[in-house]
């Protein structure tokens, strides 16, 4: 999504080439980069940044259709565009952090703060299995396996935003509670995809979605600590 959205957007706005300024071109190519670092984690809206850039420079700007630009007030428009969408993008990984920090009450603040003290202080492997018991107890799991390397099968996602997706669709978690099997809780590294945790939840339970933010964040520090570590953990 984060580069097909800018270049969607290009698509359609190509036909206006030439009676559309070039530097609307780029506020309106910005906007699509807000939706996705908007729905995305940072590195969607890096990506979606860079790829605004490229299909600016490459549909909008001489010569057209080659990655070149000649113009010298196209030039400091694209790095503009590049800029602010980089800037957009780290804006909205912040908004979302706040997010978590300003719904979340004390005790779940304290579990990320000591999930951050241990992610600095220690191993990945003691991090990754402090934040697997830490998600055991948080959302009342019967268990919770990390898994290191490809994704495999589609089983349903918890979200960055909170949400639980079974295949394509958005999951009443509130109303039907936790899907049957294992819920899958991607970890990322800026933005690289380092593993994920699988939880076997209670089917019928209802973690409320603070909960499932706050199981979010304590994945990301797991992800801060592979990150650091450049060495894989096995399963366990």
């Amino acid at each position: 999504m984060a580069v097909v959205v800018p270049l969607a957007l290009s698509a359609v706005l190509l036909p206006l080439r030439g009676h559309l300024a070039n530097t609307n071109v780029a506020l309106l190519l910005v906007v699509a980069v807000v939706a996705v670092a908007a729905v995305g984690h940072r590195a969607a809206g890096a990506v979606a940044a860079l790829s605004a850039a490229a299909w600016f420079d490459f549909f909008f700007t001489r010569p057209f259709e080659r990655f070149t630009i000649s113009n010298s007030s196209d030039v400091v428009t694209a790095v503009l565009l590049l800029a602010v969408g980089l800037a957009v993008s780290q804006l909205a990984a912040r908004a979302r952090r706040f997010e978590v920090v300003a719904v979340t009450d004390a005790g779940y603040l304290a579990r990320i703060h000591e999930a951050a003290v241990v992610a600095r202080s220690r191993s990945a492997p003691v991090v990754v299995d402090h934040v697997r018991a830490e998600l055991v107890d948080l959302l009342g799991l019967r268990g919770c396996r990390f898994e290191h390397g490809s994704l495999l099968g589609r089983p349903p996602r918890l979200e960055q935003d909170g949400s639980i997706v079974v295949g394509r669709k958005e999951w009443a978690t509130d109303e039907l509670g936790m899907p049957d099997g294992e819920v899958e809780l991607r970890v990322f590294a800026h933005g690289r995809y380092v593993g994920r945790f699988m939880l076997d939840a209670v089917p019928g339970s209802r973690p409320g979605r603070q909960a499932l933010l706050v199981a979010v964040t304590l994945a990301d520090q797991a992800g801060a600590a592979l990150e650091s570590s450049g060495r894989p953990v096995e399963a366990a």
